[in-house]
């Protein structure tokens, strides 16, 4: 959700700024900017509305001479995606420049005091206070840095700002609380900044994760961090492991379509190194705690959103079913504002693709002031769950660029395939049944190969539904949630109606919109609730639906009553929802890209949802 890029070093700013931009776009964006202090001092400032090609015509047109500068995609929260909305935010005399993401919570009585001293705004966002806060608090004879503090020390709200100034050249100040925020440390006096490693890759693998309440100052001898309440800080350099080839297409026709091809080899990541044959069991490194504090917890939460809160539940479905420790989801987003019953014996597990999710770091926060111990489970290193969980599982799925997931998906799930297989040997799994598990989750990535070889045959199945208006995906106990997914990743990437239901609740509404018009998408592999999955396709043919069945066998009893079978492989019934949902990716993404969406970037939807 938004991008931020900055650079000051030897080079030009502009170039790497747009390349950072593009790098960024995945994130979701409707207008994008730059600003770059000139090599005589003055600043200049571009922004358009719309995509990158239209800020890069522009900057084409006029060029920017100058090696400091920053630069902006900005997905609109305050005001529409106009030019006058779009970042950086200048000052009234034009000197600072600013960039954010974020909300800033006290923006209208910011503004209202502003406007009394005669301040005259241009734009309808938030972040204009800032800026204009920013040129209020300069002290005479004082430095960019010391006005940048002075002015956040008055906002409340979630942030990741970037500011440049003709006052002070030759410097970029950053500043980070709730909004992620990283520094790419290059050669040769180059310092960069980005919202996400991908605006830095290209230049370096050495960054520097900002913690809340942190904010830096970058110049082209280095930079130097501190804390708005403590003073100078020290935070640690990370070494990014992927490079630039993980976020180019590859020869694909979209992101999507990469990731989705990408899975045998991300499921074959996430479990290297952390099965255990011979015991049944599995080795993660990241699970700091003992086996007696594990033992000693006697309740789980999850807390996700989107499509991990899918994950989620199939992570529910597996402790409950192989741990035997009850188990319950929550909405992060519900989770944060309930008086959640969680305590020390609680173990509240946070799963997020970023590691930003706002809401999910919010929730985990307040679970740890609860007392409760708190379990990361994300993809990227560095970030903030992962540095303020008590433990957890990193997915090594490699960054994901399509805004819709579906390679972090799959790899949550078999991430908490994993915990519960550590868990559950601990507590009652007998060693036959985790060895029989520890097979199958060996076996995925060559089954995922196998489903992915009917791509061709999916896209045809794809072009006799692409104009239907709603869909209906059904499915019971493990096969529910890849249902939901299924739906959201359609409604998501193509902007048809779908929707995900218990395939047992749709005689409870639902079936209302059967006729032969209503596409059905059922989860019907070989397990133990089948049979009833039958009856329910039965209901479904006799009001005319069309029906296509995801299975895992010759399906024999559904002969004449599917109109289309989409065959898995056998697996442990556990893990059947990272096989099942591989098919209904594939629909999502052959639907979108015949009804001519942009699949990559959907409308009004971003990768890291960092505000709420």
């Amino acid at each position: 959700m938004c991008g931020i890029v900055g650079y000051v070093g030897p080079r030009q700013a502009a170039p790497l700024l747009l390349e950072g931009l593009r790098r960024l776009e995945y994130r979701g964006y409707d207008s994008a900017g730059l600003a770059v202090v000139a090599e005589d001092g003055t600043l200049h400032t571009v922004r358009r509305a719309g995509k990158l090609d239209r800020l890069e015509a522009a900057v084409e047109e006029s060029p920017l001479s100058g090696t400091c500068g920053i630069g902006h995609t900005r997905w609109a929260t305050h005001g529409p995606p106009t030019l006058e909305n779009a970042h950086p935010h200048r000052s009234t005399d034009g000197t600072i420049s600013l960039v954010h993401n974020g909300i800033i919570e006290n923006a209208g009585v910011l503004r209202r005091k502003l406007e009394s001293e005669g301040v005259v705004f241009t734009s309808d966002t938030d972040t204009e206070a800032v800026v204009h806060l920013v040129d209020r608090l300069w002290p005479e004879g004082g430095t960019l840095e010391e006005a940048v503090a002075a002015a956040l020390r008055q906002v409340i709200g979630a942030y990741g700002i970037a500011v440049v100034s003709s006052r002070d050249p030759d410097k970029v100040v950053v500043a980070r609380n709730g909004s992620p925020l990283l520094l790419g440390v290059g050669n040769g006096g180059e310092v960069l900044v980005g919202s996400d490693a991908a605006a830095v890759i290209a230049h370096t693998r050495n960054v520097v994760y900002l913690d809340d309440g942190d904010y830096a100052v970058l110049t082209p001898e280095g930079y130097r961090t501190y804390g708005l309440q403590q003073g100078p800080v020290r935070r640690k350099v990370h070494e990014v492991t992927w490079d630039l080839a993980a976020i180019e297409k590859g020869g694909y026709d979209h992101f999507m379509l990469k990731e989705i091809f990408e899975q045998p080899r991300t499921l074959e990541d996430v479990t290297r190194g952390r099965l255990l044959e011979e015991e049944g069991s599995a080795r993660l490194g990241g699970i700091t705690v003992s086996d007696g504090e594990l033992l000693d917890i006697d309740r789980i939460v999850i807390t996700a959103c989107g499509t991990s809160w899918h994950s989620a539940l199939i992570g529910e479905y597996m402790l409950e079913e192989l741990a035997r420790i009850p188990t319950k989801v929550e909405y992060a987003s519900e989770f944060r504002y309930k008086n959640p019953v969680v305590d020390s014996k609680t173990l509240v597990i946070a799963v997020s693709q970023s590691g930003e999710t706002a809401d999910t770091l919010a929730a985990l926060r307040e679970a740890k002031q609860r007392g409760a111990k708190v379990m990361g489970i994300v993809n990227v290193v560095g970030s903030t769950i992962a540095r303020e969980t008590d433990f957890g599982v990193y997915l090594h799925a490699g960054p994901e660029i399509g805004v819709a997931s579906t390679k972090a998906f799959t790899s949550q799930v078999a991430a908490l395939a994993l915990f519960t297989l550590y868990l559950a040997r601990r507590r009652n799994l007998s060693v036959l049944e985790g060895r029989r598990i520890v097979k199958a989750l060996q076996a995925l990535p060559a089954q995922v190969e196998e489903i992915l070889e009917q791509d061709e045959a999916i896209r045809e199945l794809a072009e006799q539904y692409v104009d239907a208006p709603n869909f209906l995906y059904l499915g019971r106990g493990f096969q529910f949630p890849v249902a939901l997914e299924g739906a959201l990743k359609l409604k998501e990437v193509s902007y048809i109606h779908a929707e995900g239901y218990p395939a047992a609740e749709m005689k409870h509404g639902p079936i209302a919109l059967i006729d032969e018009k209503m596409p059905v998408v059922f989860l019907a592999p070989k397990d133990p609730v089948y049979s009833k999955v039958v009856a329910n396709i039965e209901e479904v043919k006799a009001r005319a639906g069309q029906v296509i069945a995801v299975v895992n066998d010759g399906a024999a009893e559904l002969e004449g009553k599917v109109d289309h079978f989409i065959r898995v492989p056998e697996t442990h019934t556990a893990l059947l929802p990272i096989l099942t949902v591989i098919p209904l990716q594939l629909l999502a993404y052959h639907v979108a890209v015949l009804r001519g969406s942009d699949v990559d970037q959907p409308r009004n939807l971003a990768k890291s949802v960092t505000v709420e």
